[in-house]
């Protein structure tokens, strides 16, 4: 039989850390995405402003 000893409290906080983490670089990541889109939207247009 395997036996621990591990503080629960240590683990939950140590996951909610990461969970932060996690939280917020998707937050970025997404955030870089909708300006991508719109940059891109914007490319496409470009050459309809460029005309006489």
């Amino acid at each position: 039989m395997i036996t621990a000893n591990t503080n629960i409290g240590e683990i939950a906080r140590s996951l909610t850390d990461k969970a932060g983490v996690l939280a917020r670089a998707r937050a970025v990541l997404i955030a870089r995405r909708k300006d991508a889109r719109r940059w891109r939207k914007a490319g496409l247009l470009w050459p309809l402003f460029g005309q006489d």
